[in-house]
């Protein structure tokens, strides 16, 4: 059966009933010819859906913010990772608390990009698109790769719903859609009527309507259901009803596809070959709760977090509350300034002390972390870039902070600032911004942004045993202590616990003798401090790991990038590589004091290329510190790169090169 007849098919089947399976019809039921002679009966013709293996599939659940669509991919993501495969995923919501319903600005959607290969971005285009209403289809469909699945929400595809999303005619039948292969499901009435025998009122029964169609995509993927069921009753524990509702809704999704002849085939992606260990899916935000955990764990002191509610850094702190066994204290402070400066005091009493807060906030704790700074305590700020200035795009991802990070303090104080790629990686970064900061007695900053923070990886959880060392050498001879003479190695100054006998000592924002302690106004002692302070955050770079190529190890190109860009980047390198091209790949986690090999590495390439989410921060710094003439290629549109920008990048980075022409942007 053709794709159109197979839709009119569906148009024209009874919609009072079209969760009922056929397995379900009464087979007592005789045929007119039963009451003679027995014959045996033909069973009518029934499609079976073939079962189509892909290494990979992009899926886009979009819907009013009020759809559940976060909740919905949330519920695929975690069954894709029990299932097996690498996930990577793309939440992208608007900042309204709550738009106006149907309209473009209000519309929310997630991506996941599952594989049986190992993957590192949520994927470019969706191969489907889950359109709960006309806006969501509006403001996805130029996403879509052609030929793309379309499974749209007909009740919602009214007059009323187009006028709201600048439509004049129905997408689904004005010709709009026909490159796409576009399934048309009811799903707000089907949920309706799956849930009619339960007391429940029509506007809460409607709002059940996303598990119907996860229930529907967990049909058309092969995935189980038995993670999202055991979810719900668990969550809807307290709410019996709504639970039972929620579990219809999700099973008559499914009953759904396997009872109508709407798709001719059903898919199936193969779990992922992955190395031993014990995984579980994890997103960036709560990564970095885990990692200041384990990093406080194995130094033996008590963690505490202060910080101030701002999106999209929230969720590090409601993640931290949840562990106050394991010695951790949240501390929700009014403002900004005042969760920068309870840090201060929890380091100066000698806790791991952390904080995080994203774009605006930063400013705001500037003048308190140029106070930690000058008094030399270790402190972990984490901030989560999202599009700024000002409150500018709170939802979504940017990397414009990264000049802020570094010199966003009057006077001389350049701050150690680190950076990690994956949601992971921020795990393993997390802990070593602590390792350093208590190593070296310094504030240090560590850049996430939207796009980590949200976004959810499979995690090979390390062993506790294996993580590394953190000492905490706290001084207690009093022979001899003076608060500023430092290590010789570090440059680091002692860390003393308030209390200690013989050991009393002030410290503040005026500037100190260097070895007393006293504040001092002295010219000369305030330039060997100031030089002092700057050259403990440059012997950082002994302590680090040299940076790593990919690729080619010398030769034409080197792509140079930091944070969520690498995901990206990586495999679109590997590609040049086996084409024959000298393109190497060089990611940054650590930016201020850059690694100590950085600059022999970008001699062996012809040229430089930066690419990051801002206007070419990195590439400054690199023009600056190497003297080279690194080139930049930016993107500010609140969303990561896309594999085919960076590859038509450096295509047209090469053939300038061969065509000998200068700068490609």
């Amino acid at each position: 059966m053709s794709q159109k007849k197979r839709e009119a098919s569906t148009k024209n089947r009874d919609p009072q009933r079209p969760e009922v399976t056929p397995t379900e019809k009464n087979p007592e039921k005789k045929s007119p010819a039963s009451d003679g002679p027995s014959r045996p009966r033909k069973e009518p013709q029934r499609h079976q859906p073939t079962r189509e293996q892909r290494d990979h599939v992009v899926l886009r659940l979009a819907g009013d913010s009020g759809d559940g669509m976060q909740l919905t991919g949330n519920q695929f993501t975690r069954t894709s990772a029990l299932f097996g495969n690498d996930v990577a995923t793309l939440p992208d919501y608007p900042s309204e608390i709550r738009a106006p319903k149907g309209t473009l600005p209000g519309v929310s959607a997630f991506q996941i990009n599952f594989s049986s290969l190992d993957i590192h971005t949520p994927g470019d285009r969706p191969d489907v698109l889950v359109a709960m209403n006309p806006a969501a289809l509006r403001v996805n469909l130029t996403d879509l790769e052609p030929g793309a699945i379309i499974v749209a929400n007909t009740g919602t595809f009214i007059e009323r719903e187009f006028k709201k999303a600048g439509y004049t005619t129905n997408p689904l039948e004005d010709g709009s859609l026909d490159g796409f292969r576009v399934i048309s499901v009811d799903i707000s009435y089907l949920t309706n009527q799956a849930l009619q025998e339960i007391d429940l009122s029509t506007q809460v029964k409607d709002s059940c309507k996303n598990f119907f169609a996860l229930g529907l995509m967990y049909w058309l993927f092969n995935r189980p259901m038995t993670a999202t069921e055991s979810w719900i009753k668990e969550k809807f524990k307290p709410t019996p009803t709504l639970c039972e509702a929620n579990l219809r809704a999700l099973q008559a999704g499914w009953a759904y596809g396997e009872a109508t002849e709407l798709f001719q085939n059903t898919y199936e992606v193969p779990p992922t070959v992955l190395p031993p260990g014990k995984y579980r899916n994890i997103n960036g935000n709560s990564a970095v709760a885990l990692g200041l955990i384990a990093a406080a764990q194995k130094s033996g002191r008590p963690l505490f977090y202060g910080s101030y509610p701002i999106t999209p850094a929230s969720d590090i702190l409601h993640e931290l509350s949840r562990y106050k066994k394991y010695d951790v204290l949240t501390f929700q402070a009014e403002d900004e300034i005042a969760a920068m400066c309870s840090t201060i005091g929890a380091a100066f009493g000698g806790s791991i002390a952390a904080t995080a807060t994203s774009g605006p906030g930063l400013d705001l704790k500037e003048e308190s972390i140029g106070l930690a700074y000058i008094m030399e305590l270790p402190i972990v700020i984490i901030n989560v870039q999202r599009g700024g200035p000002s409150t500018g795009l709170p939802t979504k991802t940017e990397q414009s902070d990264l000049l802020t990070a570094i010199y966003g303090r009057h006077g001389d104080a350049d701050l150690p600032v680190i950076a990690a790629s994956s949601p992971p990686e921020l795990f393993h970064m997390t802990y070593e911004a602590v390792r350093l900061a208590v190593k070296y007695m310094t504030p240090i900053i560590l850049l996430s942004d939207g796009y980590l923070a949200n976004g959810a990886e499979p995690w090979n959880i390390p062993k506790y045993k294996d993580l590394p060392p953190i000492k905490v050498n706290f001084r207690t001879d009093p022979e001899g202590f003076q608060p500023y003479l430092r290590d010789p190695i570090t440059l680091s100054r002692p860390w003393v616990v308030p209390g200690t006998p013989g050991m009393e000592h002030r410290v503040g924002g005026l500037e100190r003798d260097a070895e007393t302690g006293s504040v001092s106004q002295d010219p000369l002692n305030h330039e060997k401090m100031s030089k002092l302070r700057a050259d403990k955050v440059m012997r950082i770079a002994d302590d680090i790991p040299p940076a790593v190529v990919e690729g080619s190890q010398e030769g034409d190109i080197l792509i140079v990038s930091w944070g969520s860009t690498y995901g990206p980047i990586q495999s679109i390198v590997q590609q040049f590589v086996d084409g024959g091209d000298t393109v190497g790949h060089v990611n940054l986690r650590y930016l201020n004091p850059f690694q100590k090999n950085l600059g022999e590495i970008l001699k062996r390439f012809k040229r430089v290329l930066v690419f990051e989410l801002n206007f070419g921060q990195l590439c400054l710094l690199l023009r600056g510190r190497f003297l080279i003439d690194a080139r930049s290629y930016t993107k500010v549109q609140g969303q990561p790169f896309k594999q085919f920008e960076i590859h038509r990048a450096i295509e047209r980075e090469l053939k300038d090169m061969r065509a000998g022409k200068g700068a490609a942007k």
